[in-house]
């Protein structure tokens, strides 16, 4: 019977988790022996595979090809940039990020981790902890990822040997405590593996008997979704008013978005912010028709009881769950742009589906993530991570990172040519 055949019957939603660590690691490698073991590469994707791998004269087929699509990765036998890959257990859905491991691809990093709800960090058994891996251990704790695996891939090239495993085990953890208080529920999870060979990804193998946890695959089965653990406060940013021109429907007005976290039913007090306005639900719309109740991912069209001023970027909320309603505040950002960030320039601040000008008021350090030290600066380069404030043109509904990931997370965009420059987390 197979890994997957023993697993009990259930389905936890979807998942979105990030492999991610050192060049070489085994990355690609990891991800197409998961979805090779799941039965989740097409017949024409393998057949593909296998004479790529063919004309580069390997015996075996190449499973990290299923990830390394850009030309410049597969010659240079590197990722690049983030791959994503989708696919089905039959039991749950996930969507994986390929990372890159260069430490100039940082940047590709922190946009795979910022929707990630599990990291999976891997070591090489002969190297041990490296520089780039507590670099993406301390990007994973400063993204708010929940669930950490720390996978020790090619034991097989150590003789599998358990003592190689707790001294990487060890090591590991000596840096984790340093990332300060609130690590301690990021408490990672360790998996000896080897990508390679197959053991401990999907199927045990036979040749790691002193390891007795779940296998990689068991461990992604059971971890909680992010949207099951998140923020149980109503958070619903308006994203579209609906007023439809056709005459049979000139009063209808439907408040349209994605409820970011919390849950939202017909007959419940709400409040509308930045105005202040109370009103009440009276139907929540979805494409087949009306539902009594609608919990976070879910699009919905709310109509409201009052005929009240709501508009794109507002966001309705309970009264007694209200954010903070803010003109400046603290946040950790990590430069994206290629240009250095320029205090005295105003840039476009977009937090859910609100924009507003905002500037940098200041730099307050620098993270050195690969020490954890703290440095002064006076500007920001790319991949640079710093303790800054924003002051800010009107007014923003924010609540902390650490609450809340969706109204706690904003991007910095370059108004003279629409790049996104930055990205950030609200303290």
């Amino acid at each position: 019977m197979s890994a997957i055949e023993r697993l009990p019957e259930f389905d936890n939603g979807l998942l979105r988790f990030l492999a991610c660590g050192s060049v070489d690691d085994g990355k690609s490698t990891l991800i197409g022996r998961l979805l090779f073991d799941c039965k989740a590469i097409l017949s024409d994707t393998l057949s593909a595979i296998t004479r790529s791998s063919q004309r580069r004269g390997l015996e075996a087929v190449d499973l990290s090809l299923l990830t390394d699509g850009l030309q410049a990765e597969r010659e240079q036998g590197i990722t690049i940039d983030v791959a994503y890959r989708y696919f089905t257990s039959g039991r749950r859905k996930y969507i994986v990020a390929d990372a890159p491991g260069h430490e100039q691809y940082t940047r590709n990093m922190v946009t795979a981790a910022s929707t990630a709800d599990l990291a999976v960090i891997l070591i090489d058994a002969r190297r041990g902890v490296l520089t780039q891996t507590r670099r993406h251990a301390c990007i994973a704790h400063l993204l708010g990822i929940p669930h950490i695996v720390v996978a020790v891939n090619k034991i097989d090239l150590v003789g599998h040997s358990r003592e190689r495993f707790e001294e990487i085990r060890s090591h590991y953890l000596q840096f984790a405590e340093r990332l300060g208080s609130a690590a301690a529920r990021f408490l990672p999870h360790f998996i000896p593996v080897s990508a390679l060979n197959g053991d401990m990804v999907v199927e045990r193998g036979d040749k790691l008997d002193w390891y007795r946890g779940a296998t990689l695959f068991e461990t992604l089965e059971s971890t909680p979704s992010a949207r099951s653990e998140g923020d149980r406060r109503l958070r619903f940013p308006v994203q579209y008013v609906c007023r439809p021109q056709s005459p049979e429907h000139r009063d209808f007005r439907g408040y349209m978005g994605r409820i970011e976290s919390g849950a939202v039913a017909v007959g419940d007090a709400v409040l509308v912010l930045p105005s202040g306005r109370e009103t009440r639900v009276r139907d929540i719309r979805i494409m087949d028709g009306s539902v009594p109740y609608a919990g976070a991912g879910r699009s919905v069209t709310l109509l409201m009881e009052d005929a009240i001023d709501i508009s794109r970027g507002d966001m309705i909320v309970r009264r007694e769950e209200s954010p903070r309603i803010v003109k400046e505040f603290e946040a950790m950002l990590c430069w994206l742009g290629e240009a250095p960030l320029d205090p005295k320039r105003k840039y476009l601040l977009r937090h859910t589906t609100r924009e507003v000008q905002g500037q940098l008021v200041e730099i307050g350090h620098r993270l050195d993530i690969n020490t954890l030290e703290q440095h002064t600066a006076g500007r920001l380069l790319t991949n640079d991570i710093a303790r800054v404030r924003f002051r800010l043109a009107s007014a923003l509904c924010v609540d902390s990172y650490g609450q809340n990931r969706s109204t706690g997370a904003f991007v910095v965009i370059d108004g003279s040519n629409n790049h996104t420059v930055g990205a950030g987390m609200i303290l």
